[in-house]
């Protein structure tokens, strides 16, 4: 083959171009991915903030306003009776500690699991809880806002 063949020089590069674009779309799309992740966690690390030194607006552009919000007991809050709760320390959270993480993205919706370990002073009284905790994100205009939220007591 003559290296200067214009037919031979065209498949050669086709071929260089479509090895490269399978080498590096799983690499972009990982890259897209982790992106995306990263920036889910860092709103539920917003969250685990504002509940611990709430303020209205921020926990009100964190959560949707179709959010519920699932107790470990079993009584569900909308997103006003949940951000009145911390703005009234009736819910009071004096340290949050979030571990073993985990995050799943899909499309315009990610689904966050993780073990909720805090200090609470509900009403003026101390106490500590360790909760397994679901949430659900929704993509909206950009930023990533709380639909959906379940604790359960761990066995």
């Amino acid at each position: 083959m003559n290296p200067f063949n214009s037919r031979w020089s065209l498949r050669c590069a086709q071929g260089v171009t479509l090895a490269a674009a399978l080498v590096t779309a799983p690499l972009v799309a990982h890259a897209q991915a982790s992106a995306e992740e990263q920036a889910v966690a860092s709103v539920v690390e917003k969250l685990r903030v504002a509940m611990v030194d709430p303020d209205q607006a921020t926990l009100t552009g964190l959560t949707s306003p179709l959010l519920s919000y699932g107790h470990s007991g079993g009584k569900v809050d909308t997103q006003a009776s949940f951000i009145g709760a911390l703005m009234d320390k009736s819910s009071d959270f004096v340290s949050i500690t979030l571990s073993d993480q985990t995050i799943s993205i899909s499309g315009n919706v990610a689904v966050v699991r993780h073990t909720l370990a805090g200090a609470t002073n509900d009403r003026g009284t101390p106490g500590n809880v360790t909760i397994k905790v679901l949430t659900v994100w929704q993509k909206d205009g950009g930023q990533w806002r709380l639909l959906a939220r379940q604790a359960v007591r761990p066995t």
